[in-house]
């Protein structure tokens, strides 16, 4: 029963220890090589904030707007069309010939 309850609160020591020192971690690094990794995932996390892309080019950003514009032809899109909502469908109902819409006589 002593032993039980002494190994359950090491434990919980060990536990404490390692969420402390993974806390720790998470604010400054020791080695200078890990914390500049780390500065420089939290400027490109500034940077590409809202989706954008960080730091392109002028050829980049017009390869990408005529490849949306290649997308926008292909798939039907244009100026004030929305491609990012679910498409509407409309069915008409077929025109029927007159013939066909007359009873069947029984045979007597």
């Amino acid at each position: 029963m002593l032993t039980s309850s002494l190994f359950g609160s090491l434990r919980a020591a060990r536990a404490s220890v390692i969420v402390t020192r993974n806390l720790a971690a998470a604010q400054k690094a020791s080695d200078p090589i890990q914390q500049l990794f780390l500065d420089k995932i939290r400027e490109y996390k500034q940077k590409s904030a809202g989706g954008k892309l960080v730091d392109p080019s002028p050829s980049i950003e017009k390869e990408l707007k005529a490849e949306l514009e290649k997308l926008e032809k292909m798939y039907g899109g244009g100026a004030g069309t929305d491609m990012t909502s679910f498409p509407s469908f409309k069915f008409d109902e077929p025109k029927l010939d007159p013939i066909d819409e007359q009873p069947v006589q029984a045979k007597k």
